[in-house]
C-alpha cells in the first residue's frame, strides 16, 4: 500500500470550507444563508462558474446536535440574528427564571479546604440560628451582575444546533455535513487554501488496510475554522503561526454533565437556575439548570487550577449529586444522557490569529468566551455573525480573502463588539485563583465591579504546575509507602488509582442506585451510546513513550472523562481505548509532561477523529 502522504488525492473546489459545527458556525452559516437567498443567486460562485456560491460545512461528530452540553445563556446575540424567537420551538429550551448562587459547606470533611475555608464553614454552622443555612449549604442573598443570566435562555445545546442546522439544510444555501472529520488545513504560500479530510481505511496505529482512501482536500477561498479549543485544524494553525505576542492559553476546564429526569416530588419550576461554589473540592463550580417536562442538567466544572494530582470528574460529579442540598431535588431522578466537553477558558488572553491570507476563526477557538461571566455560547454566536457580516461585504465588493481584507471586514468589526468589550474586562478575571480559591472569588468579585480596572493575581502558569505529587499532594493524610502500595495494588489489579486514593482519603464510596447514581462505566453505556466506526487511525497519540515511563501523576488516565485511557502495563505507555473517547480533550492539557521543543504543549496529541459521544441532549 502507498504512504498516506504521497498518495493521489481527489480534490473538491467550493467557495468557503467551514470546519466544526458548533453555535460560532451556526451563527454564521445563518447570518450567510439569508442574505444568500436574497438574489438568483446573490453571489457566483468563483469556484464552480455558473453555479451559487459554494459554501460546506464539515462535522465531525456522526450528528451535529451529538456530544455538546446545556447552557444558561443571556443570548443578547441568538435573539438579535432570531429577534422572534419563540423558546418554545427548540425542544428543551426556556426563559431563565429564578436564579440562585449557593455555597455549599462540606459534610463530609473530606475536602481539602484552606485554613481560611474551614474556618468559614465552623462559622456559618456557629451561626446556622441566624443565617439561612439549610442542608449544608448558604444561599447567598446577592449574585453579582456579571455573573446572572436574567432575562436568557436555558438551552440543550444540542437541541439547539439541531434547530439551527435544520433551518440551513432547509434554505438550500449551505451544506453540513456530519460524520466527516477534518485532518489539517491545507498551508501554502503563508496561508490556508482550504482543508483535508480524514483519511479512511487505516488501522489504530494509522497504517493503511486494504479498504484506504485518501481524505479529500477541499480547496476553498476561505477556510472558517470552528472546530471548538481541541478541533485539529485550529490546533494546527496555532502550531505553525504561533500566538500573538504576549497571548496564552493556560487555563482550561473539564465540564462534566448530566441531563436527568427529577423526581415527580421535585418542585424546582422551570427556568430555575442553581450556580454552586465550594464543593466537593473549593475550586469546583457546579450548575443545576431546570427545562419544561421536570428536566435538568446538572454538572461540575474542574478548572485546570484545581491544585491536585487526582482530578477524578465523574467521581467529583457524584459526590457533588450527593451533597444535601443538590441531593434533594435529585433524590429519585433519574439519567436520561451523560457527556463531558473541555473548556478554554483563557478567553481574550488565548486569542489567536484571528485571520491570514485564505481563513478566519471564530468561537471558542477564538478566544471569544467571557471568563469572568462563565458564559460563551451567545459569545460564540455573534463572532459567527460577525464574521459572515464582514465576508457579505468582501463578497459585494469582490475583494479577495486576504489577511488585510478579513482584519479590515471581521477583525475591527469584532474589536468594536459587545464581545471584545466584555472579554476585556474579563480578561484577567481568574488570575487570582493562580493564588488560591478566595483570592480567585475576590478578584473575579474586583474585576466585576470595576469592570476590568482592578484584579488579583499575576501571569497564569501552564496546567502541569499546578500539579503536586500524590505524596505531596496527601501529605499528613495518606503516608507515602502507603500510596506506593496502593499504586502498586491498583497496578496489579487493573482498578483505577485515583478512586482508591480518594477512598482512602475519607471519600466515601458511591452507593449505586442504577438510575442516577451509575458506575463510570455504565455511563458510558447508558448516558450517551459512545462509538467509533472502524477504519479510523487513534486520535489520542502519546508522542514520546520515555515521557510516559517517567510520569508518576498519570493524570490523563485520573482525568478522562470516559477511562478511555487506562495505566497500562507496569510504568510504560497508556493504553488507549478510542471505544470509550467521548473526544472531550481533557487529556490534552492535562499531560504533566512538556513536549520537547515546546514547554507549552505536552506530550499528548489530540488529532481529528470519528466517532464520539451520541446524545442530542447533552
Amino acid at each position: 500500500m502507498e504512504n498516506p502522504a504521497h498518495v493521489e488525492r481527489q480534490v473538491l473546489p467550493v467557495d468557503i470550507a467551514c470546519v466544526g459545527f458548533g453555535p460560532a458556525t451556526g451563527g454564521f452559516l445563518s447570518t450567510l444563508s439569508r442574505a444568500l437567498a436574497d438574489g438568483d443567486p446573490a453571489f457566483e460562485s468563483r469556484a464552480v462558474p455558473g453555479m451559487p456560491l459554494q459554501v460546506v460545512c464539515y462535522e465531525r461528530a456522526d450528528d451535529i446536535s451529538f456530544g455538546v452540553s446545556g447552557v444558561a445563556t443571556r443570548a443578547h446575540g441568538i435573539r438579535e440574528s432570531f429577534p422572534d424567537l419563540d423558546p418554545a420551538q427548540i425542544p428543551m429550551a426556556h426563559p431563565v427564571g429564578h436564579e440562585k448562587l449557593v455555597y455549599l459547606l462540606d459534610p463530609l470533611g473530606t475536602s481539602r479546604r484552606s485554613a481560611t475555608l474551614r474556618g468559614l464553614d465552623r462559622t456559618l454552622r456557629a451561626l446556622r440560628r441566624i443565617l439561612p443555612l439549610h442542608d449544608e449549604a448558604l444561599e447567598l442573598p446577592w449574585i453579582p451582575g456579571f455573573m446572572r443570566k436574567e432575562n436568557g435562555l436555558l438551552l440543550s445545546l444540542g437541541q439547539f444546533n439541531a434547530w439551527v442546522g435544520a433551518q440551513l439544510m432547509g434554505s438550500g444555501q449551505v451544506q453540513v455535513w456530519p460524520g466527516m472529520p477534518v485532518s489539517e488545513p491545507l498551508l501554502e504560500e503563508g496561508g490556508v487554501a482550504g482543508v483535508r479530510l480524514v483519511d479512511q481505511g487505516l488501522d489504530a496505529a494509522g497504517k493503511p488496510e486494504s479498504g484506504y482512501m485518501p481524505g479529500m482536500d477541499i480547496r476553498a477561498a476561505l477556510t472558517v475554522i470552528g472546530d471548538g479549543p481541541v478541533g485539529a485544524v485550529g490546533q494546527r494553525l496555532d502550531e505553525h503561526f504561533g500566538l500573538p505576542e504576549g497571548n496564552l492559553q493556560r487555563d482550561w476546564a473539564v465540564g462534566m454533565k448530566m441531563v436527568v429526569d427529577l423526581p415527580e416530588a421535585c418542585v424546582l419550576p422551570a427556568g430555575t437556575v442553581l450556580h454552586t461554589i465550594g464543593y466537593p473540592e473549593p475550586e469546583i463550580f457546579g450548575f443545576l439548570y431546570v427545562y419544561p417536562n421536570n428536566t435538568a442538567s446538572l454538572g461540575i466544572f474542574l478548572p485546570s487550577w484545581l491544585h491536585s494530582p487526582v482530578r477524578a470528574s465523574y467521581r467529583y460529579l457524584q459526590h457533588w449529586m450527593q451533597h444535601p442540598y443538590v441531593w434533594q431535588h435529585l433524590d429519585g431522578g433519574t439519567m436520561r444522557s451523560w457527556g463531558a466537553k473541555t473548556l478554554q477558558e483563557s478567553g481574550r488572553r488565548g486569542e489567536p490569529h484571528l485571520v491570514g491570507d485564505g481563513y478566519a476563526r471564530i468561537g471558542e477557538g477564538s478566544g471569544s468566551t467571557n471568563v469572568l461571566t462563565g458564559s460563551g455560547v451567545d459569545e460564540a454566536w455573534t463572532t459567527g455573525t460577525l464574521l459572515a457580516e464582514g465576508v457579505l461585504e468582501l463578497l459585494a465588493q469582490k475583494r479577495p480573502f486576504t489577511r488585510e481584507n478579513l482584519e479590515a471586514a471581521y477583525v475591527q468589526r469584532r474589536r468594536q463588539s459587545w464581545v471584545e468589550k466584555e472579554g476585556r474586562v474579563a480578561e484577567h478575571a481568574r488570575d487570582g485563583f493562580q493564588l488560591g480559591f478566595v483570592r480567585g472569588l475576590l478578584g473575579m468579585g474586583l474585576a466585576g465591579l470595576t469592570r476590568g480596572r482592578l484584579h488579583l493575581g499575576g501571569r497564569p502558569r501552564r496546567a502541569r504546575e499546578h500539579v503536586p505529587t500524590l505524596a505531596e499532594y496527601y501529605r499528613g493524610r495518606i503516608p507515602a509507602a502507603e500510596i506506593e502500595s496502593i499504586r502498586e495494588t491498583c497496578a496489579s489489579s487493573g482498578t483505577p488509582l485515583h478512586e482508591a486514593l480518594m477512598e482512602r482519603a475519607g471519600w466515601p464510596p458511591v452507593r449505586y442506585d442504577g438510575k442516577l447514581l451509575v458506575s463510570h462505566q455504565d455511563a458510558l453505556l447508558l448516558g450517551g451510546k459512545v462509538q467509533a466506526p472502524p477504519g479510523y487511525a487513534n486520535h489520542v497519540i502519546f508522542l514520546d513513550p520515555s515521557l510516559c515511563e517517567g510520569c508518576q501523576q498519570r493524570l490523563c488516565v485520573g482525568v478522562c472523562s470516559g477511562q478511555a485511557i487506562t495505566p497500562g502495563d507496569g510504568c510504560g505507555v497508556p493504553q488507549f481505548d478510542r471505544e470509550k473517547c467521548v473526544h472531550c480533550g481533557a487529556c490534552l492539557w492535562s499531560c504533566t509532561q512538556a513536549r520537547e521543543g515546546d514547554p507549552e504543549r505536552g506530550n499528548i496529541a489530540f488529532r481529528a477523529g470519528a466517532g464520539g459521544l451520541h446524545s442530542a441532549e447533552n
